[in-house]
Parts: structure tokens; sequence; C-alpha cells
């Protein structure tokens, strides 16, 4: 049995199939009915008087503002028609779209939105004239007709669509367009002979129904509170606060406006924006007052939120020198120096005198964000990261005897200051600006950077925030198209009383701040450290058991599961927690894992752990792949580290007592795809290959899906139709990264995060090319109008398509028999609705994105005492077509 084979490349380039998808809008709307003339009349009195109201706040502080902030809101649990309250043409813009919940007296709970718009003075009469098309003119009418075949032959004739048509008793309810209804009805004349008898309308839709209906109440924008999109509770009160202000628009000139309000205003600010599509997000120092003040002033207010804090590690246990082990382990390292792999870790700086770190970390590649800080670590956190990013499990690498070569760098950019607490940053900005660092000093390496830093505050629940989308952004390439590739730490619990509430406490803290990005890899923590041998901790046992979720380790059990990314995507060793029988809960040396000391003329060694242990394990661990396979893109070494992941038992039964897809989804939301395997992301087996893709794909062009791609794969499948019924698995894993678009204007029709998004799929078993493209098509077209996609027989699958399909990786396991797989050999990559489609003003309707797609076969060793060798016979056979497109 062959084992440690390279991985299958495809490297033919894609045909492509388009797609018969038409263009689409969003899912089913759910807006109110209301009396139309007194409804419409309601709606333009309060218009005029939150005109009125607008105008005079400005005259009477004298603003210089150019338009008005109106307020939107639905009714409770309806809908209301977010795209229609924009005119870009007209400059009527989105600012913010908010959902208020509001629990009932039964229990149950009703959703509100509402919507902030900017509207031109000069525009008024934009919202006034559809409020009176609204009350004066007809977009269609529903007319209760005859279930005669002339009516059916007319109807489908002028294309009068089925969606309008219901059943009443023995007649058809048909909702006819107003510029349709005459020619029907004429053409009624000549094959009835009576058409004034049906021509009466039981119903008339009037023009901008949905939008005029779906708006309960309208008002001028309050000044703080229409824009705070985060908890209201953290609204400044009379004493300032650092807040993130997200302003309209992407140019300097909105920039150099708001620098010149600030300094009019005598307010503070951080020094730097962040810019995305269509928003900039700056940190002010201000009251709710001064927040008030701005938007009286500013005609480019989008959103406020509060400003994070970062968290720091206090770290009480003194470890025992450990310095011969050190100069044993320093014996039987050596360094690769023709490698052009390097590991960045932005924290608290790096001591690279300590003797394991500075073979692998020069003075030139210790840099910080602030020059005043210095580069050294004066904290402990950072060296103690480099200790895992460069050795991995450190401890067995002093305990063992095996000479070391160490194929990788580091680098290291300080990003938090040296003295007082952590201040309140714009961070995203820093992060930025760090990598920016980096790159400058060596542009040409292969670079993965590890940052464990994350924020004490877990309210944003997996919505986006400056900071993630910040990363997101780092890592799309969104400014300057080079991908790249991110690990951050989950984010820990380290409050003793809910540590002890254990395993309670993973089902209330969330990921921390800004591990929800959607392209960074998150590492959560588990644990196999359960034996202790400190004599003065004899009545105290480990709190987790061997193979179980670490008890410092955040999840996002806690987030809404159909929105954001599954995090953390996988698990390293975290450590553990020792308990006494009163329930006091203390960290200690035995359930650690061992790094580096930043004080290493003191002491050479010290214990490490939490979920910043875990990233710097799972970064050297992207670095063994980049090493291996130095060509790779990003988004592989990213798939690649998923796809070798799985469920401890243990771990796994702590969250599912069965296999099926609703238990499962806890176990991705708490561990993600569980604990990578070095040896699976590297290398394959006779019996085990891994194929894998790397394409670009345009999903849209001129607003409309464009490109699917079809891999039809070099399948052993003579072996696997021998093999029968026997028990075979197959995984598939695709990786891309998405362009954010953060800002908080919703998540329908055009207002969504990610640029783009993709999916995978796989013909049934006897389902033959064209029926598959055909469902494709369908599944598409579906998903892209906001409902659930036609889905493949999710028996096969492990976890499903509603559980796998979020963020911007997806991965599932096909566990099926032999035969049954040996005809499932076409996959399919399609497109998904993102805002690169839907605002194709910000020119980006045509752009291409990148992909990877890593498929595995796993079948027994051996079949009938015969050696199964399916790598080999594919190994030959992968000279083949890939990606096929399909045209509209």
């Amino acid at each position: 049995m062959e084992s440690k084979l390279p991985h299958i490349r495809i490297s033919k380039p894609a045909d492509s199939i388009g797609f018969t998808t038409s263009k689409s809008g969003g899912g089913e709307s759910h807006y109110p009915k209301r009396p139309r003339g007194q409804h419409g009349a309601l709606i333009r009195k309060k218009l005029e008087d939150a005109w009125e109201e607008s105008e005079s706040e400005k005259v009477a502080t004298h603003s210089e503002r150019t338009g008005t902030y109106i307020e939107f809101q639905s009714s409770p649990d309806f809908d209301i028609k977010i795209k229609s309250l924009e005119d870009l043409g007209q400059g009527i813009r989105l600012c913010n779209v908010r959902e208020e919940k509001a629990e009932q007296n039964d229990g149950s709970e009703t959703v509100t939105k509402y919507i902030t718009a900017y509207i031109p003075n000069d525009k008024k009469n934009w919202l006034v004239k559809k409020i009176d098309a609204y009350l004066n003119e007809d977009k269609g009418a529903y007319f209760k007709l005859p279930q005669f075949p002339e009516f059916e032959n007319i109807r489908a004739t002028m294309k009068i669509g089925k969606s309008g048509v219901k059943e009443d008793g023995d007649d058809l309810v048909v909702y006819i367009t107003t510029t349709k209804q005459e020619g029907f009805f004429n053409e009624a004349q000549q094959h009835i002979g009576e058409p004034n008898k049906y021509n009466t309308p039981i119903e008339r839709v009037p023009k901008n129904n949905d939008l005029l209906n779906g708006v309960e109440e309208l008002k001028k924008a309050l000044l703080v509170d229409s824009f705070w999109t985060d908890n209201k509770n953290l609204i400044p009160s009379i004493t300032q606060e650092w807040c993130e202000v997200w302003l309209r628009g992407d140019s300097d000139e909105v920039i150099n406006k708001f620098d010149v309000l600030l300094q009019s205003q005598n307010i503070e600010s951080k020094v730097g924006y962040i810019k995305f599509p269509e928003r900039i997000v700056k940190v002010i120092y201000a009251s709710k007052d001064q927040l008030s003040d701005i938007t009286k002033n500013s005609d480019d207010i989008a959103e406020y939120r509060r400003a994070k804090t970062t968290a720091e590690f206090l770290l009480s246990q003194n470890p025992a020198e450990q310095s011969k082990w050190v100069d044993d382990l320093l014996r039987r390292v050596s360094v690769d120096n023709s490698s052009n792999v390097s590991v960045c870790i932005l924290d608290t700086g790096i001591n690279n005198g300590h003797p394991l770190l500075n073979l692998v970390l020069s003075d030139k590649d210790c840099q910080t964000f602030d020059p005043k800080w210095g580069s050294d670590d004066h904290h402990s956190h950072g060296t103690l990261m480099a200790g895992l990013v460069a050795y991995g499990d450190l401890k067995s690498k002093l305990e063992g005897s095996d000479a070391i070569n160490l194929g990788h760098i580091l680098e290291s950019v300080k990003i938090l200051p040296p003295e007082g607490h952590n201040k309140v940053e714009l961070y995203g900005y820093i992060t930025k600006q760090a990598i920016s660092r980096a790159e400058l000093q060596a542009k040409d390496r292969k670079r993965i950077t590890c940052m464990p830093v994350s924020s004490d505050d877990t309210r944003d629940r997996g919505r986006p925030s400056s900071w993630s989308a910040a990363i997101d952004q780092i890592t799309s390439g969104a400014e300057e198209e080079e991908k790249r590739l991110f690990i951050l730490a989950a984010g820990n619990i380290t409050d003793t009383n809910q540590i002890t509430n254990y395993p309670d406490s993973l089902m209330t803290d969330s990921i921390h701040d800004p591990a929800q990005s959607w392209n960074a890899i998150t590492v959560g923590a588990f644990t196999e450290l359960t034996d202790i041998t400190d004599p003065t901790l004899n009545s105290y046992s480990a709190l987790a058991n061997v193979g179980e979720i670490s008890p410092f380790s955040t999840t996002s059990l806690t987030w809404e599961n159909n929105k954001w990314p599954i995090k953390p995507e996988i698990v390293f060793e975290g450590g553990n927690i020792a308990i006494d029988t009163n329930e006091f809960a203390t960290e200690c040396n035995d359930l650690s894992l061992v790094s580096t000391s930043y004080k290493p003329q003191e002491e050479s060694l010290y214990p490490f752990n939490m979920t910043s242990a875990a990233a710097a394990q799972a970064a050297n661990f992207a670095a063994q792949i980049q090493i291996q396979y130095p060509d790779y893109w990003p988004e592989t070494i990213r798939a690649l580290m998923i796809h070798s992941a799985e469920w401890p038992q243990a771990l796994k039964e702590q969250f599912a007592q069965n296999d099926n897809k609703t238990e499962l989804k806890n176990v991705l939301r708490a561990c993600g795809y569980g604990v990578p395997n070095l040896e699976r992301a590297i290398y394959c087996a006779s019996n085990s290959l891994t194929l894998i893709a790397e394409a670009e794909i345009q999903p849209f062009e001129n607003s409309k899906t464009k490109d699917m791609h079809l891999y039809n794969l070099p399948w052993p499948k003579e072996i696997l139709e021998n093999l029968q019924e026997v028990d075979v698995e197959m995984r598939i894993t695709l990786s891309y990264f998405v362009e954010p678009g953060p800002g908080e204007i919703g998540w329908k029709d055009r207002y969504r995060y990610a640029s783009h998004a993709l999916r995978f799929d796989l013909n049934s078993p006897g389902e033959k090319k064209k029926e598959f493209v055909d469902r494709i098509n369908t599944k598409t077209r579906e998903e892209n109008a906001g409902k659930p996609g036609t889905q493949s027989p999710s028996d096969y699958w492990v976890l499903g398509s509603q559980n796998r399909d979020k963020g911007s990786i997806h991965s599932d396991i096909w566990k099926g028999s032999a035969v049954d797989l040996a005809d499932s050999n076409l996959i399919a990559i399609s497109p998904v609705i993102g805002w690169w489609r839907e605002r194709a003003h910000l020119g980006k309707a045509n752009k291409k994105g990148r992909y990877s797609l890593i498929v595995s076969i796993t079948t027994p060793e051996q079949h009938v005492g015969i050696n199964v060798d399916i790598y080999n016979p594919v190994k030959i056979a992968s000279e083949i077509k890939v990606p096929i497109e399909i045209e509209t």
C-alpha cells in the first residue's frame, strides 16, 4: 500500500457553460393591505411634517446640510420594499436598515424594520410623486374570469404570468397589468362576445403598492437613534465614548469634508480611515449630543456604532526553568534558508533574542505599527505565539530526539501599545497598516498572517464589523488583487464563574470580533490534556474530558444560523482547566501547552493556552502545507486545512447524540469541521486520492448570472463498480474569498455583505448530464430569488446543503456504496447573487472571482484480499476536461 503520494492537480483550463437562469428579485415578501386613499394621504402628510421639521432644525442650527434624513418603519412582522427607497441617479441613498424585536404577551416575538434614507433637498418630489401615483394610478387589477379556454389562450398569448392566477370556486382570479388590460378584453370581445361582463376589476392594485403599503410610519430621522445600528444600550450619554462613524461614499472628498466638520466641532478622532464599497469608517470620541451635531451638519452619515476594545491575556503561572531542553533542541534544528514561506504574527511584538526564535526571526522582520512603541514584546503574548507558530507542538519537539528542519520563517508586526490598557482604535486600519509594513519589507514571500488579538466584546453575534470586514477586504485583494491567507483566534471565555458552568457556557459566549470574518480561518480550541501531576492540585481534576472542546473556546451557537458563516472552522489544542470539588477553577501547567518565554534571560519556557495557542498551531499547520505546495493559492491552503479536519468522537458527542443534520449543525457551530490532520492535508494514499482544481469564474455579466463550471472528473469508475456495495466516502470542499460590502443596509435583494457566493453540487446516481445541468439552473434561479434551492438527494450527505452553504467555504462528506459513487462524477460550481451583481453602479458586475475545489475519495485498503488502488488510475487519467460552461 503506497502512502505519502502527492495530490493530483487538475490543471486544464475551464470550458464555460452559460446559465439559463433569468434575473430575479428577492424571495417571497409579505406586505399589509391598506385603505388606499386614507393611507396615501396619511403618508404624504407625514412626509410634509418630517420635511418641515428638518428644515426648521437646519435653520435653528445654521446647518449647511443639503438634504434630509427620513426614517421609514414597517408594520411588525411585515416587509418593506427596501430597494424602492433608493435612487442613486437622483442622489437618494439608503443609509442603514435596522430590525427591532418586541416580545408579545404570549411569549412570541415580532420584528419591525427601520430604514433610514437620505433625500436631497431638491428631490423631495421624488417621494411625493410616488405617493401621488399610489393614490391616483393603478399598476394593475384582479379580475374574476370563468375558466373558458378562450381566456386561457389569450392569457398565454399575451404572456400574463401564471403567478397572478388563482382559483376561486369555478372561476379564476387573474392579475392583469394596466398596460395589458385593454388588449386582453379586446381579444376577449372577438372570442366571447360579452367581455364587459368580466372587465370590472374586483381589486385594483395601486402603483408603488408594495412600497407604500409596507410603510407604517414615516418621520424625520432621529439624530442618533436612527443611525445607531449597534446595541441601543451602548449609545453614549452626556459622557464621551469612542464610536465608529460609517460615512456614505468612498471618495477623498467625503473624507476631507468630514475632517473639516470634526475640526469645527472640536471632536477628537483616531488616525486613519477604512474604505469599503460605498462606506468609509472613522473612529471618533463623542457624546450623544456631539453625534447629533454631526448628523445635523453632514450629508454623509450612514451609521453609528460603538468602537471596540481589545483583550489582553493575564498569565499567572510561572514555568520551571527548562533551558537544557532548549539547548538539546537547538542541536537538532536546521532552517531551510531557501524557503520563501513566512508567518507574520500581529500581536504584542516578539522578543527574537530567545535562542529558539532568533533562528527564524531576524531583526529587520520585527516591526511595529507605531515607532514609539518599539518592536519588542512588552507583554509575553507575541513571543508565546512565536514558539508555537515556529515549532508547532513545542513540548513534543523538546522531548523528542529527531532532527527538525524548519521550512518557514517568522515575521512580527506589533499592533498593541506597551503601556496602559488597550485603547480603542480603528483596528481594521491598524491591521491593514501592519500587513502593508510586512509586505513592503519582503514583498515576494508566501505569507500567512496570524492574529490572536480580538475584542472583549461579543455583541456582533456574527454581524460584520469594521474590523472583520477590513480583514475580508485584505484577504480578498479587493484593493490590489493580492489574495492573502489570514488565521484568527476565536476568542476566549475567561470569566472563572462562566467557565465552571461548562459546557453550558459554550452556548452563551460568542466568537469575538474580528473572528466573524468570512475569509479568514477562525480557530477554536479542543483539548486532550487531562492528567494533573502537580501535587499541590491533588483535589483537582480536569474540567473537560479527553477530546472535548476546551473550556476556554467560544462558539457561534448563539448566531442566526441562516445568515452567518460557520465559526470556528477548525480546532486545535487549547488547553484545559483544573477544577476542585467546590467548583473552584484554576489554570495549571499540566493542562497547558509549552512555548517560548519573552524573558529568555530569566526562563526559557512558559505555559500557554486558550484559542491563541490553537491559532498559533493552525498557522504552523498552514505553513507546512505551503512549504509542500509552494504554488497553491491561499484559498487552496485554507481548503486543505478544513478538508483534512475530522471530529474526535468525544467532541462530536458533546453536541450531537445522533447523526441527523439538525444535531450536526450544533457540532459545526461549536467546533467547525473538527481537528485538521497534516498527513491528510498534504498526502494521498493508494486507496485515498485527492483532486485539486484552482479556477477563475465570472459569476455575473450585465447584472445577470453568467457562468457555471461543470467538472467531469477522472473517476475510478471500473474499480468502484467492482467494489459494488462496499462503503466508500467522498469529500468535497469549495473555498473562495468574498469582497465585503459591510454597510448596515439589509440582507435582501441588492443589499448584501458578500460580493458573490458559490455553491457545489453532485449529480445523483443515474442522473444524466442534461438532467443535472437543468436541476442546477433551477436551484440557482430559486436561491437567487431568496428561496431554498432545489436540493439533490440528501441521504448521501453528512451535513447537507442547508448546513454547509454558509460563508465562503463549504465542505461536506458523501457516504454511500461504491457502485452509487461510480455514476456520480459530475460536480457543478454555480454562482449565487451578491452585491457585485446587484450594485452594478460600482463597476464590478462583470468581475471574475477565484475558487479552489478539493475532491477526495477514500475506499477500504483491501477488498476480498486484494489491495485497492484508486490513485494511480486517476493519476493516469487526469488529463481531463474540467469546468464546462453552459451558454445562455
